[in-house]
């Protein structure tokens, strides 16, 4: 039933693509289609308008940037109200959190915006509206189940699982939360299957934000309650436990206001989709039990793949507690996983937002080229998302090496950052892989290859289990055979799923111009940052400006070598963001 499925919908696809395409209207080359004068010959190139998934990526990507800064910004305070140890137990629970999302409401916001794309470019407004109800059901049910779940089972996580048990009140906590960005999703899905992602853009800027002054405020107030609490039991641990489901608290306050945001927005719109409803001359209903069917088969494919990609951290976080309690470590293993999760992690996915966002603008880019059998299409997008991708992941990685204290002490002023820094020096090229599995997957995806990235996740996974037990029980790492396992399992991902993409499209990864000049560029770049770094603190001995001018020298040495190698090409540079002015600045400064 599941092929047959697929099938429907990929024909249904490529029937909405000739009709786009006669009409001279198609929304992914609605760039181009202006030069099209009506006629359904091949258009002259435009290039600022290249590749639109490039641009809608990096609407996500400049919100996913800010919602990651915003995130470390408010989890100083946070680490230094609550401790290392606090944050573990916030961590934990982040866990569980993050694993009953997945199973909930990941894969919303992809599934609603495939469908209701699917619909409107086939001016089909009544189904596209059954599409939203169906989907809103499903959220009711599958949210509410999740909640309830995560509330009644969160002793067991913490106790029996995790080995935490204080923990438990951030988990409870977090239970609603589930619930709300279920709706959330759903909305968000909705507005991105009408071309449009600045909803969601905005709402996560909007959530972000409510989400640090909340965290702040309540982990403040409930620690001294935890404080107050340990001395009536006499037991210690409860501030800690405490300031966590304080952190918790803000972040479904975040999810609400972007909730209430996004509905804002939909009820604005309503009044024009029963406009469009009643015009509506397609001659077609779906029944909900067809839509339904589809929606589930759109879903659960998502959900498994996300769900072993994520799942690991779940395992790994119960392999290193009882291995660390086992070894004799377990007192130090709080602290340690704390600042794991919450400075080592948190650094490294920053950079990660561009992978991110570009994987979601990707697949129904890439899904619309294989729908149409336009190979070369397929294999141009897949290159240019792959390059892309590394020409912010190499030297986002080099950076982070070189000037990982500087950083680590600019950003986490409340304690000592030896361990931080050791862990990002030694992993940073987390970084590189991370988004390379990252895009690879969304590659596979938008190819309709649903179930081979978890075929892929499912292999990495064990492996990973492996090597993490062996480095850990054997050759007694410590943390740091989180670090290096959590590099192998994105490694193993990218070698399985590039075997997998060439193997689909036939594409073979062109090296030099993607892994080779980058590096070189970034290696000069990395060398210029902490020279500049060392000279000016030196002088100066302020690491915070000693720290942005590193930055800012890095990002115009790593810019003008990569034009100088000829790494980016000036007709390459016309479908990036802002493709026209830096192209007629790199001609003021003579760099081209």
């Amino acid at each position: 039933m599941r092929e047959e499925t697929e099938r429907e919908i990929i024909s249904r696809q490529r029937t909405a693509g000739r009709r786009e395409e006669a009409a001279g209207v198609s929304r992914e080359s609605a760039g181009r289609s202006r030069n099209r004068s009506g006629s359904s010959r091949k258009p002259e190139a435009v290039p600022v308008r290249k590749e639109n998934f490039v641009i809608q990526g990096t609407i996500l990507a400049v919100a996913g940037i800010i919602v990651r800064l915003i995130g470390i910004l408010y989890r100083v305070p946070m680490t230094n109200i609550i401790g290392d140890e606090g944050m573990g137990y916030y961590s934990t629970a982040f866990n569980v959190y993050n694993i009953m999302l997945i199973l909930s409401s990941y894969s919303l916001p992809l599934a609603v915006s495939k469908m209701v794309a699917a619909r409107l470019a086939k001016g089909q407004y009544r189904n596209m509206n059954r599409v939203l109800r169906a989907a809103l059901v499903y959220a009711t049910v599958v949210g509410g189940l999740a909640c309830f779940i995560t509330w009644n089972f969160a002793s067991f996580f913490a106790t029996t699982l995790f080995n935490t048990p204080f923990c438990v009140y951030a988990l409870r906590t977090l239970a609603p939360t589930i619930w709300i960005m279920a709706y959330l999703g759903v909305l968000r899905g909705y507005f991105q299957g009408h071309g449009t992602m600045i909803p969601t853009a905005i709402s996560q800027i909007l959530e972000q934000v409510v989400n640090a002054i909340i965290s702040v405020v309540a982990a403040s107030v409930l620690f001294k309650v935890g404080l107050d609490t340990a001395k009536v039991y006499g037991k210690d641990g409860y501030a800690q436990a405490f300031g966590a489901a304080g952190g918790t608290i803000g972040t479904g306050s975040g999810a609400f206001a972007a909730l209430l945001f996004v509905l804002v927005l939909f009820l604005l719109y309503r009044p024009t989709a029963k406009r469009r409803i009643a015009k509506d001359r397609s001659g077609s209903v779906d029944s909900y039990r067809q839509i339904s069917r589809i929606f589930f088969f759109t879903v659960i494919p998502v959900i498994v793949s996300s769900g072993v990609y994520n799942i690991n951290s779940v395992i790994d976080n119960g392999i290193m507690a009882h291995g660390m309690e086992s070894l004799g470590r377990g007192k130090e293993f709080l602290a340690l996983w704390g600042i794991y999760n919450n400075k080592y992690m948190l650094l490294v996915h920053v950079p990660l937002a561009m992978a991110n966002s570009l994987s979601s603008s990707l697949i129904p880019s890439l899904s619309g080229a294989i729908a149409r059998k336009d190979r070369k299409a397929a294999i141009e997008k897949t290159a240019l998302a792959i390059r892309f991708a590394m020409l912010i992941a190499i030297p986002s990685a080099v950076g982070l090496t070189v000037l990982s204290a500087p950083v680590n002490n600019l950003l986490f002023r409340g304690g000592n950052n030896a361990e931080a820094i050791r862990m990002m020096m030694i992993g940073a090229s987390a970084v590189i892989f991370l988004s390379l599995s990252t895009v690879t997957n969304a590659i596979l995806q938008g190819l309709n290859r649903m179930n081979v990235p978890v075929r892929n996740a499912l292999i990495s996974l064990a492996l990973h289990v492996i090597a993490l037990y062996i480095m850990l029980m054997i050759f007694n790492m410590g943390i740091y055979s989180m670090v290096f396992a959590s590099i192998l399992f994105a490694l193993f991902m990218c070698i399985l799923n590039a075997i997998a993409i060439r193997n689909t499209l036939g594409y073979r990864q062109e090296m030099v111009k993607t892994f080779l000049l980058p590096a070189i560029s970034a290696a000069f770049m990395g060398a210029a940052a902490y020279g500049v770094y060392r000279g000016v603190t030196l002088v100066i001995h302020s690491n915070v400006l000693g720290t942005l001018l590193a930055v800012l020298v890095a990002v115009a040495v790593y810019g003008v070598l990569l034009i100088k190698l000829h790494c980016i090409e000036e007709d390459e540079m016309y479908s990036m963001p802002m493709g026209r002015k830096l192209t007629r600045i790199c001609r003021k400064l003579h760099l081209m």
